[in-house]
C-alpha cells in the first residue's frame, strides 16, 4: 500500500469546533439538509456545514505545492478530482503548473457551479457519483485525487469506489474523516454531518488492503 501523508492536516487544525453545540442543535435535521450537498451545506448556515465556503487565495496553495512535488505533475499530467466540491485546491495547483489537465466531478451542483473562473475555464468538471464506474480508462490519469469524501459512502459503496480510483490513476491519494481514540470517535459522531462509515484508523487501512488500493492515504481527527 501508499504511504501516510500529511498534506491538509494542519488547515484542518486551524479550524475551530464546537462538537456539543451541533450534536444539541436539531441534528437529525441539519444532517438531512447537509446531505442534499446543495446551497445550504456550502453556503447556508453553519448548522448545515461549511457555513459560507469562499475561495481564500492561498489557502490551499500548500496543498497543492506538497500534491504537484510529490507526485512528479508537469505540464500535461493529468488529475482527477472525486468530490471536487468547489474546486479552490484544484485551482491553486493550475495557478502552480498551468499545464496540468485537471478533471474533477462531485454530486453537487451548487459545489460545481461555484468554481473559480480558473478552473471553469481550464479544468473539465461534471456531476457525477464517487461510487459508480467511473467513465475513463485504466491509468487513464497520472494522479487521481479525493478529499473529505469517502467517507461519505456505505462500505459497499466504498469498495467501488476505491477499486474506480485506482483502476484509472497511476497514482492516488485519499483523505478522510476517522479517529484513534474514544474522545476522537465522539466527536466526529458530534460534528459529522454526512459521514456514513465510521471507522478507526487501522479499519480503514485494513479496508484499503481488502478492496485493493495501493495508494497513498491521509486521516484527518477531531480532537
Amino acid at each position: 500500500m501508499g504511504q501516510l501523508r500529511n498534506f491538509v492536516t494542519p488547515l484542518h487544525k486551524a479550524t475551530k469546533r464546537d462538537y456539543i453545540g451541533r450534536m444539541v442543535d436539531d441534528k437529525v435535521t441539519c444532517m438531512l439538509k447537509a446531505k442534499e450537498y446543495e446551497f445550504d451545506y456550502w453556503d447556508g448556515d453553519r448548522r448545515f456545514g461549511y457555513g459560507g465556503y469562499r475561495y481564500m487565495p492561498g489557502r490551499w496553495a500548500p496543498v497543492a505545492k506538497a500534491m504537484i512535488e510529490t507526485y512528479g505533475l508537469k505540464a500535461g499530467s493529468r488529475v482527477l478530482d472525486v468530490g471536487c466540491g468547489k474546486g479552490f485546491l484544484l485551482h491553486e495547483m493550475l495557478l502552480l503548473e498551468p499545464g496540468l489537465e485537471i478533471v474533477g466531478f462531485d454530486i453537487s451542483n451548487h459545489g460545481l457551479a461555484s468554481n473559480t473562473d480558473e478552473v471553469k475555464e481550464k479544468a473539465t468538471l461534471f456531476r457525477y457519483r464517487a461510487q459508480d464506474a467511473y467513465p475513463f480508462g485504466d491509468k487513464s490519469f497520472d494522479l487521481v485525487i479525493s478529499l473529505a469524501t469517502l467517507h461519505n459512502l456505505r462500505i459497499f459503496e466504498l469498495k467501488t469506489a476505491l477499486a474506480e480510483i485506482e483502476r484509472v490513476g497511476k497514482q492516488a491519494y485519499v483523505m478522510l474523516e476517522s479517529y484513534r481514540n474514544e474522545q476522537e470517535l465522539f466527536n466526529v459522531q458530534c460534528w459529522a454531518l454526512t459521514c456514513e462509515s465510521f471507522f478507526d484508523t487501522a479499519e480503514w487501512i485494513w479496508l484499503y488492503r481488502h478492496f485493493g488500493y495501493t495508494g497513498d492515504y491521509e486521516f484527518i481527527y477531531f480532537e
